[in-house]
């Protein structure tokens, strides 16, 4: 797949926003989470398939994450001690962000990663991981995280862990074309999965999960067995250009995110969706 054709409709869709015909919906700040674990050929990911109902991306598969809430705002974290690991001043950097939006965005990261797949990037200290979310426990406390109940805040106070920044790596960041109706602001972070923790079977807003290696999700979506929206997909090629978990992991530590997004644009006789000049050198070396 060299390229990204698009349908007639939306090419359309698109020429009456360029042409002023319609006002660009506001995009909302969201994190999502490439979970990484090791596989016999190259990096594995954890996908979920979105519920064919979902109003954004229906029966797609992605990441884990979600929308940033205003509570991931609230500086307590940092203020309390349950911030460990790179500082949100570092963490802006990175992410291209200031200071309270790169707290915001970390948090959601975290929490959005705990709550679709049981996941948390959290300790007891800054050298700890927790080993096991399973447990009625532990599932009561991810519903009450989904379901706003209890604030991250709160959730680290109660279990006396903090949250550890360093187990994320920045990777990219894509803004959804001006002419969907519904837009995001998506940052993507790397994570390995902790030792000793297991992923969850399905959240409440996914059909199915699976673990495959980031090459063969490339693939399936290719043959079109899996539906992919185009940045899962050019990450899903971007992390299986590496070795191991420990080469992407390394490759992040490099990585400043610039938000990019997609245009429109004119292929021969066809209009494609544009890519950054990396991911379209992955796409015409395939």
């Amino acid at each position: 797949m060299e390229r990204l054709p698009l349908p007639e409709a939306l090419v359309a869709q698109a020429r009456s926003y360029a042409e002023g015909g319609a006002t660009p919906a506001e995009p909302r700040d969201a994190a999502t989470v490439v979970l990484l674990r090791p596989g016999a050929s190259g990096p594995e990911v954890y996908l979920l398939r979105r519920q064919t109902s979902m109003a954004f991306a229906g029966g797609m598969c992605v990441f884990p994450g979600g929308g940033v809430d205003p509570r991931d705002y609230s500086d307590d974290l940092v203020e309390r001690g349950l911030w460990a690991g790179p500082s949100p001043a570092e963490w802006a950097t990175l992410l291209g962000v200031d200071e309270p939006r790169a707290r915001a965005l970390v948090c959601a990261a975290v929490r959005e990663t705990f709550e679709e797949s049981s996941v948390l990037l959290a300790g007891t200290g800054a050298d700890d991981v927790v080993a096991d979310t399973t447990g009625d426990d532990w599932e009561a406390d991810r519903v009450a995280l989904e379901s706003r109940e209890l604030s991250m805040t709160a959730f680290l106070e109660k279990r006396s862990l903090v949250l550890r920044t360093d187990l994320l790596g920045p990777w990219s960041g894509w803004l959804t074309p001006v002419f969907e109706p519904r837009r995001y602001r998506t940052w993507f972070f790397v994570a390995r999965l902790p030792e000793g923790q297991v992923t969850r079977d399905v959240s409440s807003e996914s059909s199915a999960v699976q673990w495959t290696a980031a090459l063969d999700a490339v693939e399936q979506v290719e043959r079109e067995q899996m539906m992919m929206l185009p940045p899962t997909w050019l990450t899903c090629l971007d992390v299986g250009q590496h070795a191991d978990v420990d080469a992407v992991l390394a490759e992040a530590q490099g990585r400043h995110v610039e938000i990019f997004t997609p245009e429109v644009v004119a292929d021969g006789d066809e209009w494609i969706l544009s890519t950054p000049p990396h991911y379209s050198a992955l796409m015409a070396a395939r």
